[in-house]
């Protein structure tokens, strides 16, 4: 018989209250029966939307709780007011003590990632967490990290990303020899700061055991899906995904301006509106909604806030695939066969980061 797979849900996140969040969670229990869901908010108004839900009503119990991290409260605001009595701190917490194996919310993801770094704790050998992405690209999709969670990375933390990167591409994409590329200004080795060419000759020359290094790679080889694995800082990170996500409602726009300018413009989109199905299919951004926060001591997947149903769904599939897959183990199995010298490295790096 098959385990479940528990999964806390901070029912209260998001820009669109819990109806949405409780109806992106039937859409993924109906894909993943085999999942039970903790669904941590304010009881009063979780009980009488899942009784609509009457087969996630069985697979599903509610924890009552009175504070709600708000999408503009600053990460140190929701630690000192939502620590233990929040809906985003609770879903952390079932992590934790074990009472979840995967943690869901679409709310702030400042405080999302403070609250997880705090109760969590990064594991060993890893100096900082970071957020990766699934992006779709020409040749299917890749992973890109760190997509936002935090400003600058040594030579160390890119390394480390690359292998929690990795390990994650051998997890969604069942690829046993992932790419790994380092996203810079050029290709050539003397382009870049000093930290993205130091971590590019540490991977080059010494090498890290599971992570297959392709060198570096350009912004436009990110949507090209030259690598499975698009390693950067958090800053140019999450300026590229914003960049990514509004050139594609942009193109969007213009073609629904395009197709109905016109009679033949219009009788053309009859023609080719298969077509024009599948490419609204493969830019959709609620297939690839859902971050996960790599390099903590459990798992943690941060929905976009504004996600509908569907987009929510993803998320949660996307937590349960963690979790069926065993990624924090094979990310801490490829964390301990590092190369000593870059051992060392990091060792030194998770004491830094700890002392600041």
């Amino acid at each position: 018989m098959t385990v479940p797979v528990r999964i806390a849900i901070d029912a209260m996140g998001g820009d669109h209250g819990p109806e949405t969040i409780l109806a992106g969670v039937e859409v993924a229990r109906v894909r993943h029966p085999d999942t039970a869901f903790v669904l941590f908010g304010d009881e009063a108004r979780l009980r009488p939307i899942l009784e609509k839900y009457p087969a996630l009503a069985a697979s599903a119990r509610i924890v009552h709780t009175d504070v709600v991290v708000g999408m503009d409260d600053k990460p140190s605001q929701a630690l000192r007011r939502g620590r233990y009595r929040s809906s985003m701190w609770r879903a952390i917490d079932a992590v934790k003590v074990n009472e979840a194996d995967a943690a869901v919310s679409a709310g702030n993801t400042g405080a999302l990632m403070a609250m997880a770094k705090v109760n969590l704790r990064t594991m060993p050998g890893i100096g900082r967490p970071a957020i990766a992405a699934i992006w779709p690209t020409l040749r299917g999709e890749s992973i890109v990290l760190d997509v936002g969670a935090s400003i600058g990375a040594t030579a160390q933390s890119l390394i480390e990303m690359a292998i929690m990167g990795s390990a994650m591409a051998r997890t969604v994409f069942d690829i046993e020899h992932p790419t790994v590329g380092l996203l810079n200004v050029g290709v050539e080795e003397i382009k870049g700061v000093e930290e993205v060419k130091e971590a590019g000759r540490i991977l080059r020359e010494e090498g890290v055991p599971d992570v297959r290094y392709f060198g570096f790679v350009e912004g436009n080889d990110i949507g090209a899906g030259t690598v499975d694995v698009v390693v950067t800082e958090g800053f140019s990170g999450n300026i590229a995904l914003k960049t990514a996500e509004g050139t594609a409602k942009q193109l969007a726009a213009y073609l629904r301006a395009a197709m109905g300018r016109t009679l033949r413009a219009r009788l053309g989109y009859l023609l080719a509106r298969d077509a024009f199905a599948v490419l609204r299919q493969k830019m959709d951004p609620r297939r690839s909604n859902g971050g996960v926060f790599l390099g903590l001591n459990g798992v943690v997947i941060k929905s976009h806030g504004g996600a509908d149903a569907e987009g929510f769904a993803a998320a949660v599939d996307l937590g349960y695939d963690m979790v069926r897959h065993r990624l924090l183990a094979r990310i801490q199995t490829s964390i301990v066969s590092r190369p000593a010298s870059v051992a060392t490295i990091g060792a030194e790096a998770a004491e830094a980061e700890g002392q600041s």
